[in-house]
């Protein structure tokens, strides 16, 4: 279980029977190099005490949403930035209910919707609850949002029924659990990111940017941390926690960017460029914000550097690979600019009212979808949330990387 060495869990114990595994559980977490924080609801302190929890985690067990004493130590937000992964063990069908719409009244849900870590569930309840119609619902829902759902199990049940909705052994879900952080073999190499938009100023006040929101490159930067890789991360201006484990350089111009790129990029091993560069800059940027006083008013552009196309052409360039934003034509455009610029491999997608199933992909959407091209092939990735799509994304750049190393 080498994966979970290092990683902060937080181990969400719900009020069902199967409570009384979870401590085993924490002893497999503990035992497997992780750090594990409990959190209970009220109803699992029924079923075991906090006490159990605390002596074999050897923390302070979490339970109230406005805890003085937790908000002065670790209260939700930090306990929310710290986990790595939030495994839910057992999920109740009322928790997988709370987190599938949202409700954040009590520590464990408010924990969840306050972070950006993964979400895993080992569902556990009675077989014609877990086969309801309604809970069936819920967990479709947070399958779309990217939660991981780790089981049930089939077999007799406490009620003395037997059926599908048993929550796995500890051993099962801590194995389970070290597999999501086990998403190609990049334990090792060294990856630099792209990501967010740029800003290419006019005046104090105005600028020429776009729309994009960095999701995808920081939700890539995580997935390869994840995989064990060394990460770098190049981040334009964005709204996005950075990610504490990488090495990361914030800038705001393509200039300031290119010029990042460049003073990082010895030792590379892959290079992604997920980030939406300026293609132009103003000629001229005013010191002072500029007077509407003409009926129109004209601005020289100036081309900025293409990043991509330079790091692709360097003497020993690293595995490069670039996205294409397009509204027409994908794979096209896409297969265009991966021969144009000499690169490894390319994720396109599409930007122009791009929706599917009613939902919005792309730019400030959670939701992404990809087809990815190579020279002798390609791959689609349907839409996912982009922390799932990212995690493919990542597991299929470290295959085509072994395969052109080997």
């Amino acid at each position: 279980m080498s994966c979970l060495i290092h990683k902060n869990i937080v181990l969400g114990v719900t009020g069902g029977i199967a409570a009384y595994k979870s401590a085993e559980l924490v002893r497999r977490l503990k035992e497997a190099g992780a750090d594990v924080r409990v959190v209970m609801t009220a109803a699992a302190t029924e079923f075991v005490t906090p006490l159990t929890f605390q002596a074999l985690s050897g923390h302070p067990v979490h339970t109230d949403l406005l805890d003085p004493t937790a908000e002065a130590a670790m209260g939700h937000i930090e306990l929310a930035r710290w986990a790595d992964i939030i495994l839910i063990a057992p999920a109740t069908a009322n928790t997988l209910a709370r987190l599938s719409h949202g409700i954040a009244d009590n520590l464990l849900s408010t924990l969840c919707l306050a972070s950006t870590a993964p979400i895993a569930v080992a569902p556990a309840m009675n077989h014609v609850m877990w086969s309801a119609p309604a809970n069936q619902e819920n967990i479709q829902t947070l399958r779309r949002r990217g939660t991981h759902i780790l089981g049930p199990a089939a077999g007799a049940q406490a009620c003395g029924e037997s059926g599908e909705g048993r929550m796995l052994e500890p051993v099962d879900l801590t194995e389970q659990l070290s597999n999501l952080f086990d998403q190609g073999s990049l334990q090792g190499l060294k990856i630099m990111l792209t990501a967010g938009p740029t800003y290419e100023a006019i005046d104090p006040v105005r600028f020429i940017g776009n729309r994009s929101s960095g999701r995808m490159g920081f939700a890539l930067a995580q997935a390869a941390l994840d995989a064990g890789a060394e990460v770098t991360l190049i981040a334009g201006p964005v709204k996005l926690k950075l990610p504490e484990k990488a090495f990361c350089v914030e800038v705001e111009s393509a200039q300031q960017m290119h010029k990042a790129v460049f003073e990082h990029i010895a030792g590379q091993d892959i290079f992604i460029a997920t980030a939406a560069v300026a293609d132009y800059r103003p000629a001229e940027t005013h010191d002072q914000k500029i007077k509407k006083s003409d009926e129109n008013l004209s601005i020289h552009l100036l081309r900025n550097a293409d990043i991509l196309s330079e790091v692709a052409a360097l003497e020993n360039a690293p595995f490069t690979v670039g996205f294409a934003a397009e509204t027409q034509e994908l794979e096209h455009y896409a297969r265009q600019k991966l021969v144009a610029k000499k690169l490894d491999m390319i994720a396109a997608n599409k930007v122009a009212n791009a929706q599917i199933n009613g939902e919005d992909i792309g730019f400030n959407s959670a939701y992404n979808a990809l087809e990815v091209f190579w020279n002798d092939g390609a791959k689609q990735l349907p839409k996912a949330h982009k922390t799932e799509l990212a995690r493919q994304l990542i597991t299929l750049i470290s295959e085509r990387y072994n395969d052109k190393e080997n």
